[in-house]
């Protein structure tokens, strides 16, 4: 009985010091995403879209790009305003239904050394059955931007919709992150996704002009 006992001591007295020298090796599924480096922000080289800004994504959502041959086919829905939409970032992998759209532009009120300001109002200006608008001038990331939260009427679906949209400036025109969902539920859902972006915006290179007014 002695024996067995001395056995099962030095069992567990190997099985503890093998643990401490041999811990180090192994982590837990938490402890490699904390550890995990962030993927790099939307509109840099080599990612999704290549954008005048970049910024973070919330996970799961998906970006794609939106080229020329798109745009054609898509006709007047690919502008808004001064600004062409050149990137989708689509909500469905995450489990909403909507999405966040990039739009750009470098004429008129996106031309080169505009306002944010001025951007947005050609911006909402243009939209069908916007009401409700309201504007405000923010920082998006450490760039001077203007936020606008407006409501869309969905004659097809008998229903109005909330969209909220940011405007800044760089030394390559305008840009317009807009934010759509298919009603106000999904909408609210989506927000942190555009907070986020908002939140970690900045400019791909250039100077950091660019003004609200």
């Amino acid at each position: 009985m002695r024996n067995v006992r001395r056995v099962a001591a030095g069992t567990v007295g190997a099985m503890a010091l093998m643990g401490a020298l041999t811990g180090c090796l192994f982590t837990t599924e938490g402890d490699a995403e904390a550890r995990a480096p962030e993927p790099p922000k939307l509109g840099g080289k080599g990612t999704a879209c290549e954008l005048p800004v970049r910024f973070s994504v919330e996970k799961s959502w998906k970006a794609k790009a939106v080229d020329s041959a798109v745009q054609e086919q898509i006709g007047p829905l690919a502008r808004q305003g001064p600004v062409t939409i050149v990137c989708e970032l689509d909500a469905k992998p995450a489990g909403h239904i909507g999405f966040i759209r990039v739009l750009t532009g470098t004429k008129g009120a996106a031309a080169p050394g505009g306002g944010s300001r001025a951007l947005m109002r050609a911006f909402v200006a243009d939209e069908n059955f916007a009401s409700h608008v309201r504007l405000r001038e923010v920082k998006a990331g450490d760039l001077p931007a203007t936020e606008a939260s407006y409501d869309v009427a969905d004659l097809s679906a008998g229903e109005v919709r909330p969209v909220r949209a940011l405007a800044v400036m760089t030394g390559r025109g305008g840009v317009v992150i807009e934010l759509g969902g298919l009603d106000a539920e999904e909408h609210k859902a989506m927000l942190p996704a555009f907070r986020l972006a908002k939140k970690s915006l900045e400019k791909n290179g250039g100077k950091n002009g660019g003004k609200n007014g």
